[in-house]
């Protein structure tokens, strides 16, 4: 009968594109684990690629901070761009560009040329992470799939810092620094192969123009707050060029905000930022992208310097952490939030957060990993995993396809600078309670390692401070109850319902 076999076809197809969709998380989820790790990977390998290049203590810095400067400044371009040309191509170019970036410093002769390769990478990384998650938005649709998928990116997106340890701790202990940057040749040629077959070619088909006055002020604006935090680890906050790029970073982001309620051409559409769940879910990245270094950093310090871990043991040691805050990730998307909201469960994994970073203040010289360690990291990875697959869901919710890449890169803005503020805050509060213990004390083995660990509380009990105050800020942020039509939100839903009815891609048009 002719409409048995419709029904045979047609249910072929729904299931060969639900494979598809599938196959799309897999490819983002694997660019965004590039993209994430490799802020962290490098920190490993440091040393011996400072042995092996020759470069100073001084210099040292540079080699981060060259691809988070890139990286954290042009993330809102990145996402325009996508929007105006094209995801899919955004996209892969992005990939073509961090592969070649890390050939490059992975091949580096001299310091110059590490960090110049190391700011492409960031130049890259800020083209390829807002297609990516724009991808997924416009992807995914269906709420009970949406929850699914950005449960398992969400889980990615907070496990990737300490993924890149272990991986840097392995790859520079068995191999080579350089692999530390080959290793993304690998990651970008799956990501390119399958990104190539299963992403849906789209863009626009009238394409508003850039506004580049805000593109000016915007990168400009976050440039001066990430050299400014990152000029402050180094030199302090009394020097000019911190406060001095700090105010003048506002001043333009203030500029900006007010220029995009007058320009036809918004780079950000102030109605991207303006909504009450989606502004709370900028700040709760933020605030957990600051809070996590407090984990990462010091404990990795810790796990080193004071318990003499190797680095791969250290990079093992966070394992039970990621495992947690994936499981969490999913339930809470799964279950929690489609209940309850994100109202209840932000808040609550910002308090579970604090009350993990106060737990790692009892950690001592005799503490021991089984007893010690590991509870208080359980209890962060859940924490951390109710945070932020519910708050990078909702903050790409409701927007309209045209603007996804722009409402993407404020998610990855937010967590970049968050991990700007909590790298630069952190260290300077630990590094002054250390100094401040050892005064009139004789600077014997015993005495050093008791002001180390008591730097590491300092920084302890001001993440803990951050995830305090990101509990208050959620919870009188967020709506009540479920978002309306799940998770998936008002205006994309509606474009994925138009584009199955029409048969076009929700993404637009193909090119």
């Amino acid at each position: 009968m002719p409409g048995a076999r419709t029904t045979v076809a047609d249910g072929t197809a729904g299931h060969d594109e639900g494979r598809r969709r599938w196959a799309v998380l897999g490819v983002v989820a694997l660019a965004q684990l590039m993209v994430v790790l490799d802020a962290t990977i490098v920190n490993i390998a440091l040393p011996s690629a400072q042995q092996d290049l020759g470069f100073t203590d001084g210099n040292r810095q540079w080699v981060v901070t060259a691809y988070s400067l890139a990286f954290g400044s042009l993330l809102l371009l990145g996402g325009r761009i996508s929007d105006l040309v094209g995801r899919k191509r955004t996209f892969l170019i992005g990939l073509v560009g961090f592969a070649a970036a890390s050939a490059l410093g992975g091949a580096s002769v001299g310091f110059p040329m590490l960090v110049g390769a190391r700011a492409l990478q960031g130049a890259c990384g800020a083209l390829l992470a807002p297609s990516a998650l724009s991808l997924l938005t416009t992807t995914f649709t269906r709420p009970d799939e949406r929850a699914k998928a950005f449960g398992i990116y969400g889980a990615v997106a907070g496990a990737g810092g300490a993924v890149g340890l272990l991986l840097g701790g392995i790859l520079t202990e068995y191999l080579d620094w350089r692999w530390c940057l080959y290793v993304n040749l690998f990651f970008a040629a799956i990501a390119f192969t399958a990104g190539s077959r299963v992403l849906s070619a789209g863009a626009p088909a009238q394409r508003p123009k850039l506004d580049v006055p805000g593109t000016l002020m915007v990168c400009a604006g976050l440039f001066g707050i990430v050299y400014g935090f990152s000029n402050a680890e180094q030199h302090g906050w009394a020097a000019p060029a911190t406060w001095g790029c700090l105010l003048g970073g506002v001043v333009l982001l203030l500029v900006f905000a007010v220029w995009q309620t007058r320009t036809p051409h918004p780079l950000l559409p102030p109605r991207v930022v303006a909504d009450r769940n989606r502004g709370a879910s900028y700040l709760a990245v933020l605030i957990a992208g600051a809070g996590m270094f407090g984990v990462f950093l010091f404990l990795t310090y810790y796990l080193q310097q004071s318990l003499g871990y190797s680095p791969v043991k250290t990079g093992l040691a966070f394992l039970p952490m990621v495992a947690m805050m994936v499981a969490t990730s999913m339930t809470a998307q799964n279950v929690l939030v489609p209940r309850f909201g994100p109202r209840p469960i932000v808040p609550l994994g910002m308090g579970l957060a604090a009350a993990a970073m106060a737990w790692l203040t009892t950690l001592d010289l005799t503490s021991t990993y089984a007893a010690h360690v590991m509870p208080p990291l359980l209890v962060s990875g859940v924490g951390l995993g109710l945070v932020m697959a519910p708050a990078i869901a909702v903050a790409t919710a409701g927007v309209l396809s045209t603007e996804a890449g722009v409402a993407s890169a404020m998610v990855n803005t937010s967590q970049q600078i968050g991990g700007s503020i909590g790298t630069s805050v952190l260290n300077t509060l630990a590094t002054s309670a250390t100094t401040a213990y050892l005064y009139g004390k004789p600077p014997n083995e015993a005495n050093v390692a008791q002001a180390q660990l008591h730097g590491y509380d300092t920084a302890y009990w001001w993440s803990a401070a951050f995830f305090a105050a990101g509990l208050l800020i959620t919870a009188v942020l967020y709506r009540s109850g479920p978002p309306a039509g799940g998770v998936s939100g008002g205006a994309s839903a509606a474009a994925g319902r138009r584009g199955a009815t029409t048969g076009a891609s929700p993404d637009g048009p193909g090119h």
